[in-house]
């Protein structure tokens, strides 16, 4: 018995001291391809992290982090095979990665990385757009939440496009497929908008932000202007596909069967009110069965809408107003307040618009674009706002000022934001101007609608 004990005593030690002694060989060739990877040098990680990664899976997930970097050198480097075959290793990868390090790998992310992988080498691995679209379909499927990525995104939604024009798709699914991934971006759009927000405020409210503070507020800004542009390539990418003559007869098919579906109602009427397909009566209809059905902030604006075509704007604007009180989440409340400004805008209300906009900017502070609006208004109405020729070039130092705030918190807008404060700042009284009126350092009451006050620098 005592020989059993013993033997088996022996055989638990030799196999920690081998474990022991495998770790400590892992950590050796970890530490060296580390190096290697930190010093770009990925040729000479290559050896030492191939052995880890065979050996030792599970030790560290820097495995796979530096393995990433260490295999995309290798496919650009490499032609033909080679290059496949190192496109198939990172693919490989990236599913050890999700077995002995499932917590770090978001499965949306990585489904889509590798989707996004093999479309950007489709020559090479010879993917057709039915097999890729199927592959980022199912990654969305996977895991929406963490499929984030703007250019995977783009991708996605341009293979529906391209599957359509190939008669693979139906404009139904064109449709809902574009409505699917605009959502998701919006949803994207609200997440880091948020976030962003937080550390304007802090700024605004003269306190610096942190070293990490900067750096998230850089990374922040960096995914709102990535979107921004998907946002807009998207919308290209459908370009007239979505037009009256397609949409119209596609719900007038559907109507009947969705009539009492809210989330069917809702996307037909803004699919139809963003592409001015407003003057067919299948629209009235759309927008009566949407309220009917699912009476909220959208449906009210969309009968505001209506009424404002027929030049009902008192009715049109309680209607705006019941929309906006109606909104509750802070985000769609800012948009939804931006869009009711522009309506009013283009009806030439810009005291009421002003308003809508200011309640935007207090809602989600990092879109400047009601900034840029309010600045327009401003200079469009400086020859009925002052009563001097001076007082009324003045007008463009409050739409310049307007302009620069917009560039100040919106990433998306600092060329367009500057272009304007150029254009306000020519057309608003020279150096020359202020010495000859000797007024440097006054307040210049403005009136109207502006109803605002200027320093003359």
């Amino acid at each position: 018995m005592k020989a059993k004990i013993t033997l088996l005593i022996l055989l638990f030690l030799g196999i920690n001291i081998g474990f022991a002694q495998q770790d400590e060989e892992c950590m050796t060739k970890l530490s060296i391809f580390h190096e290697y990877v930190k010093a770009k040098n990925y040729d000479a990680a290559y050896e030492p992290w191939m052995a880890v990664r065979n050996k030792c899976p599970k030790f560290n997930n820097a495995i796979y982090v530096d393995g990433d970097k260490i295999l995309n050198d290798k496919i650009d480097k490499s032609t033909g095979a080679d290059k496949k075959a190192f496109i198939e290793d990172l693919l490989k990868l990236w599913e050890q990665r999700a077995e002995h390090f499932a917590s770090k790998t978001p499965k949306g992310e990585y489904a889509a990385k590798a989707c996004q992988l093999m479309y950007d080498n489709k020559d090479v691995l010879g993917k057709t757009n039915e097999e890729l679209y199927e592959c980022f379909d199912a990654a969305y499927k996977l895991d929406k939440a963490t499929f984030t990525n703007p250019k995977s995104l783009y991708t996605y939604f341009s293979l529906m496009v391209d599957l359509y024009d190939a008669g693979k798709k139906t404009a139904a699914d064109l449709f809902n497929k574009y409505d699917d991934i605009a959502e998701k971006v919006e949803d994207e759009v609200e997440n880091y908008s948020v976030k962003l927000n937080k550390l304007i405020e802090k700024e605004e409210a003269g306190t610096a932000l942190t070293s990490k503070e900067g750096k998230y507020k850089r990374f922040y800004e960096s995914y709102l202007k990535a979107y921004d542009q998907i946002s807009g390539s998207i919308d290209g990418k459908l370009g007239p596909r979505a037009n009256c003559e397609n949409l119209i007869p596609l719900y007038q098919r559907d109507f009947e069967e969705n009539i009492h579906d809210a989330v069917w109602l809702k996307r037909a009427v803004s699919r139809m009110f963003n592409k001015e397909c407003t003057d067919d009566p299948l629209y009235i209809k759309l927008v009566k069965a949407y309220d009917e059905e699912a009476p909220s902030a959208d449906t009210k604006y969309f009968v505001a809408g209506l009424l404002l075509k027929d030049n009902k704007e008192t009715e049109a604007i309680s209607y705006f107003n019941q929309s906006f009180d109606l909104e509750t989440d802070p985000f769609k409340k800012s948009k939804l307040a931006y869009r009711i400004g522009l309506i009013l805008k283009k009806k030439g209300r810009y005291g009421q618009a002003k308003g809508y906009f200011r309640n935007a900017l207090k809602l989600n502070p990092s879109n400047g674009r009601p900034h840029m609006a309010i600045a327009a208004m401003y200079a469009s109405s400086a020859n009925d706002c002052g009563d001097t020729t001076f007082n009324k070039r003045a007008v463009y130092w409050l739409a310049a000022d307007e302009a620069r705030r917009a560039a100040r918190v919106d990433p998306t807008l600092k060329s367009a934001a500057a272009k304007s404060v150029a254009n306000y700042m020519a057309k608003a009284p020279s150096k020359a101007d202020i010495f000859n009126c000797a007024c440097s350092g006054e307040v210049i009451k403005i009136g109207c609608w502006i109803n605002s006050s200027v320093t003359v620098p």
